[in-house]
C-alpha cells in the first residue's frame, strides 16, 4: 500500500518558468555559412554561438548548457558522427540537427540512428533548418518543464506513478499469460484504446498480425539485464484494427522488455511473475528514413521512379518475362515543345506542366505498369505481361487521346503533345539497354515525322538517323578545317556608367548546306560525340586572339566571358589547356571569365570544386551561368570559389512592376551575391522597364537585346567606339 505523507502537496503543477534564453551552437568549418545561418536562426530569446572545428564544439558542449547543436558532418578534425557518439558516451543532453552536404542515404540514416533529431541537406530550402530548430527548441522547453516537475515530485511513489502516466512512451506490465495488468494512459493517445479496454486483454490485440511471431519473444521476455530484449521494432495497430500509414499517423515502435520476478513466502528461489516493458513511438524517425530512401530512387518533382529505379524494375521484369515466355514493352516519351513553355513562362510553370502530365499519363496505365521520369521532359514506361505488341500501341493511343485536353499554363490553355517510341521484348531487344535505346530511336523517328504520335521500333529506323550521322561527320570536318565557325560577341554593359564592361563570346557555324547554325543545334551533338573539347579549344584560341587584338588597340579593361561545356570539366587537363591558350596570346588571366552551368555545381561536386579552385588560383574569373534555375544551395555557392553569377533570363523576362515573384527572386539573388562578395549580371534584358527595375534591385551589369544583339567582331568593335554604351577605353578624338 502507498503510504500518504501528511502536509505535502505532490500535485503535478508546473511553476511559471523564468525566461531563459535558448542556446544554439552552429558547427561548420565555413565562416560564411555560419554567419548566414546565424542570421536565419536569430530570434528574440535566443543565444547563438559558433564553432569551426569538432574539438572546439566538444569543449563548448562540455558545459552542458547548449539546447540545439547545428552540426556539419564533414569537419576538418573530427567527423560529426564521432561527435554524436562522444555526446552519447558523455550523456550530454543537447539535441542535434545534422546540417550536411553529404548526399549519402547511409550517412543520413546513420545520423538519425546516432540520435540526430533531424537530417537537413544544405542544398535544400533554408526554411527546413529554421523549422527544425523551432521544433527542437519547443521540445527543449517541454523537457525543462518536465525537469522542474521532476524536482518537485522526486522521492515519492506518487511521483513515480505520475511520471509513468506522463511518459511519452507506452509503459506496460503483462502477467504470465501475456495479458495486460497495467498500461499507462499514453496508449490512448497512440493507439486509441483506453486503459480499461486493454486490462485483462492479451498483448496480441495491439500487435499487427504480420508482426505477431516477431513480437512473441519480446512480449514474453523472461530475461533481465543485458540479455533482455531491447529496441525490437514492432508495428502496433490502432483500435480500428488497421495499420495506418505515415500520412494517417501510423504507429511504429521499438520495444524494450524484461522479466519480472518475485519471492513467495518460504521459497528460496524467485519465481516469474510476468513481463514489463516500454514501447517508444519511432514513427517520425521511420518516416525520415523512408523519405531519404524514397528520394534516392524517385524524381522529387513528380514523385515518379527515377531512371535508376526504372532500370532496376525493367531488369526484374525481363527476367520474369524470359522465365515465363511472356512479352513486355518499353515506351520512351518526350513532351513536344516543352522548351517553349520554359522559355516563355519560366521554369516554375514548366515544372507544373511536368507534374500535370505525369498525373494524366499515370491514369492511362494499368496497375502493374511503371511510369518513370528519365530527366527533363523525358519519361519512360514499363509495360509487363503484354498479350500482343498491339497492347502497347493501345496504351499509346489512350495517352495521346488524354492529352487532347489542354493544360493550364500561366493561366492560359496549352495543348501539350508527346512523341512516343515503343520497343518490345523479345522482338526489339533482350536487355534493358537495348530496349531503352530502341524505344528512344523510335521516339526520335516520330519527332522527325512531325511529333504528336507513336511508333514501334523497326530495324529500318537506324537509317532514319542518317541525317544525324551526316551532321556528325560535317561537324568533324568543320573542326578539322576550322574555317566554318565564327565568333559573335554580345556586349555586357554597366547601366549606371553607360559603358561596355565586357562581352560574351558565342559560336556560330556557317554550315555549307544548312547556313548559319546557332550553338543549340550542334553543341549537344559535339558533347555527345566527344568533339566538344576540340570545339572549346577553337573558341578559346579565336576569342583570346581577338581579345589580344582589341587590347592592342587600347581596349584593356574589357572582360571576356567564355562558356565551357560540363564535358570540359570531366577532363583533368582543363587548367593546363586554359593556361596554354592564355600564354599563347599574352592575355592576363583576370581578363577572362569562364562561365559554368549551375547544374555543374551538383554533379561530381568535389572534383569540380577542385578544378574551379585551380582556375581561380591561376587568376581566371569564374561565373555561374543561368543562376537560379537548378535549385542550387548556398552550400554549393560558398564551396565553389566563383567570382560572379548571371541571373537567368527567365527571371528577367517576367520582371515587371506587377510581377512581384521575379523581383523578389532577383532581390534575393542580389542579396546572396553581395553577401558572398560576388558580381551579378542579368542576361536577357530587352526592355527599358526591365533595365529600370534591375537597377532598383542593385543589379547594374546587364546583357541583352536592349543594348545589342550578338555581333561579329568588326561590328562589335564599332559598338565599342560609337554606341550608346561605348568602352571606357575607346580612343579619344582630338
Amino acid at each position: 500500500m502507498m503510504k500518504a505523507i501528511p502536509n505535502v502537496d505532490f500535485s503535478p503543477q508546473i511553476p511559471d518558468l523564468p525566461e531563459i534564453a535558448s542556446s544554439i551552437l552552429i558547427v561548420d568549418d565555413d565562416q560564411r555559412v555560419r554567419a548566414t545561418y546565424r542570421q536565419l536562426l536569430a530570434a528574440e530569446g535566443r543565444s547563438i554561438e559558433e564553432c569551426s572545428t569538432g574539438n572546439e564544439a566538444c569543449h563548448r558542449l562540455e558545459r552542458r548548457d547548449v539546447d540545439v547543436l547545428i552540426l556539419d558532418l564533414k569537419l576538418p578534425d573530427i567527423h560529426g558522427l564521432e561527435i554524436m557518439a562522444w555526446m552519447v558516451d558523455k550523456h550530454i543532453p543537447t539535441a542535434v540537427i545534422v546540417f550536411s552536404a553529404d548526399e549519402s542515404i547511409h550517412s543520413a540514416i546513420r545520423a538519425l540512428r546516432h540520435g540526430a533529431f533531424e537530417f537537413v541537406r544544405k542544398h535544400g530550402d533554408p526554411e527546413e533548418l529554421i523549422d527544425a530548430a523551432d521544433r527542437v527548441l519547443r521540445r527543449r522547453r517541454i523537457e525543462r518543464e518536465h525537469a522542474l516537475m521532476t524536482v518537485r515530485l522526486k522521492h515519492s511513489e506518487r511521483l513515480h506513478r505520475f511520471l509513468v502516466e506522463q511518459s511519452p512512451d507506452i509503459v506496460y506490465t503483462l502477467d504470465t499469460n501475456g495479458c495486460f495488468i497495467f498500461v499507462n494512459g499514453r496508449v490512448h493517445a497512440l493507439l486509441g484504446y483506453t486503459r480499461e479496454e486493454l486490462l485483462g486483454q492479451h498483448y496480441s490485440v495491439i500487435v499487427h498480425p504480420d508482426d505477431l511471431e516477431h513480437a512473441r519473444f519480446a512480449f514474453n521476455e523472461r530475461r533481465i539485464g543485458d540479455r533482455a530484449s531491447t529496441n525490437v521494432e514492432i508495428r502496433l495497430q490502432t483500435k480500428t484494427h488497421g495499420v495506418r500509414h505515415f500520412e494517417s499517423r501510423a504507429i511504429v515502435t521499438i520495444l524494450s522488455a524484461q522479466g519480472l520476478y518475485g519471492t513467495l513466502e518460504g521459497a528460496t528461489r524467485k519465481h516469474f511473475t510476468g513481463t514489463s516493458g516500454v514501447a517508444r513511438d519511432i514513427t517520425e524517425r521511420k518516416k525520415a528514413e523512408e523519405t531519404i530512401a524514397f528520394q534516392a530512387f524517385h524524381d522529387l518533382l513528380t514523385g515518379l521512379p527515377n531512371r535508376v529505379l526504372f532500370k532496376d524494375r525493367l531488369g526484374i521484369a525481363l527476367t520474369q518475362a524470359q522465365r515465363k515466355g511472356q512479352r513486355l514493352g518499353v515506351m520512351f516519351i518526350d513532351i513536344d515543345r516543352f522548351k517553349l513553355v520554359n522559355d516563355t513562362y519560366g521554369h516554375h510553370e514548366g515544372d507544373e506542366l511536368l507534374k500535370s502530365f505525369a498525373g494524366r499519363a499515370r491514369a492511362c496505365l494499368r496497375s502493374g505498369d511503371t511510369l518513370a521520369r528519365q530527366g527533363g521532359d523525358e519519361f519512360t514506361v514499363l509495360l509487363p505481361d503484354l498479350s500482343t505488341g498491339d497492347d502497347a500501341a493501345l496504351i499509346a493511343v489512350k495517352m495521346l487521346a488524354e492529352l487532347k485536353r489542354p493544360f493550364r499554363v500561366a493561366g492560359a490553355d496549352f495543348l501539350a503533345t508527346v512523341s512516343i517510341g515503343i520497343s518490345l521484348y523479345p522482338e526489339n531487344g533482350e536487355t534493358p539497354e537495348d530496349l531503352l535505346r530502341n524505344a528512344d530511336i523510335a521516339m526520335y523517328q516520330i519527332k522527325g515525322e512531325g511529333k504528336n504520335g507513336y511508333r514501334q521500333y523497326t530495324p529500318e529506323m537506324h537509317s532514319g538517323h542518317s541525317l544525324r550521322i551526316t551532321l556528325e561527320n560535317d561537324l568533324r570536318v568543320a573542326l578539322e578545317k576550322g574555317d566554318q565557325f565564327e565568333l559573335y560577341y554580345q556586349p555586357q554593359v554597366s547601366a549606371s556608367q553607360g559603358t561596355t564592361v565586357g562581352m560574351e563570346a558565342l559560336i556560330r557555324w556557317h554550315h555549307p548546306k544548312n547556313g548559319l547554325m546557332a550553338p543549340g543545334n550542334f553543341i549537344p551533338l559535339a558533347e555527345e560525340t566527344g568533339m566538344i573539347v576540340g570545339l572549346s579549344d577553337w573558341v578559346l584560341d579565336k576569342a583570346l586572339s581577338q581579345l589580344a587584338d582589341w587590347r592592342s588597340k587600347g581596349f584593356t579593361s574589357l572582360q571576356l566571358a567564355i562558356n565551357l561545356s560540363p564535358k570540359d570539366f570531366e577532363r583533368d587537363d582543363l587548367p593546363e589547356r586554359l593556361t596554354r591558350h592564355l600564354d599563347a596570346h599574352a592575355i592576363p588571366a583576370d581578363a577572362v571569365d569562364i562561365e559554368i552551368t549551375e547544374s555543374l555545381l551538383m554533379k561530381d561536386a568535389e572534383k569540380n570544386i577542385a578544378l574551379v579552385k585551380q582556375l581561380r588560383s591561376s587568376g581566371l574569373r569564374v561565373s555561374i551561368d543561368d543562376f537560379g534555375t537548378r535549385y542550387s544551395s548556398l552550400n554549393y555557392l560558398r564551396r565553389f570559389p566563383v567570382t560572379s553569377i548571371k541571373i537567368d533570363q527567365s527571371f528577367v523576362r517576367d520582371l515587371n512592376p506587377h510581377h512581384h515573384n521575379s523581383a523578389a527572386i532577383i532581390h534575393a539573388i542580389s542579396s546572396i551575391a553581395y553577401s558572398f562578395g560576388l558580381r551579378i549580371l542579368a542576361e536577357g534584358v530587352e526592355t527599358e522597364a526591365q533595365r529600370h527595375l534591375l537597377s532598383e534591385l542593385a543589379c547594374d551589369d546587364m546583357q541583352g537585346f536592349l543594348f545589342s544583339r550578338p555581333l561579329p567582331a568588326a561590328e562589335f568593335e564599332e559598338f565599342l567606339n560609337a554606341s550608346a554604351f561605348p568602352s571606357p577605353d575607346r580612343p579619344r578624338v582630338s
